[in-house]
């Protein structure tokens, strides 16, 4: 057993320079090219997180845009409505003064055509009281005239 403890007692004494050429290789590659890693990691940790922090707020200002958008949409929508009903109004008023003026001149021509028809009515009245009184006094006068002189005169 001495022999094995002596051999590893060797073996360890050999193996002192590979652990120490191999802990001064650990150290080399931290300081060379972990720490440096390290550094460009964090580096594009902290940029991705401020490249999610500038998409949220990108995200809330084009949010609140949308919101002013809709907003002046929806007060430009209003306002629309409101002059349509305007128009609507005013094109109400102007159809019904158009047919009340219609009416009135309508109403004017029907007195009109009234008063000709009874002008006319009263002329013809008194055209056929004229005609009704010839033709009373030339009946009358054939009643009254002797049938010898009416003979006499037909000669």
């Amino acid at each position: 057993m001495q022999q094995i403890i002596q051999q590893l007692l060797d073996l360890l004494v050999g193996a002192v320079p590979t652990v120490i050429i191999v802990f001064l290789l650990f150290f080399f590659l931290r300081w060379a090219f972990w720490r440096p890693f390290e550094r460009v990691l964090a580096q594009r940790q902290a940029a991705t997180e401020g490249a999610r922090e500038g998409a949220d707020a990108l995200l809330k200002q084009a949010g609140e845009k949308l919101h002013q958008y809709e907003e002046a949409l929806r007060q430009a929508r209003a306002e629309i409505y409101q002059e349509q009903e305007a128009s609507r109004h005013t094109a109400l008023e102007e159809r019904n003064r158009i047919l009340q003026e219609t009416r009135e001149q309508a109403n004017e021509r029907l007195r009109q055509a009234r008063s000709e028809i009874a002008a006319e009515v009263e002329q013809a009245r008194r055209g056929l009281e004229a005609e009704s009184e010839r033709l009373a006094e030339e009946i009358a006068r054939a009643l009254l005239t002797p049938a010898g002189r009416k003979a006499g005169k037909t000669q």
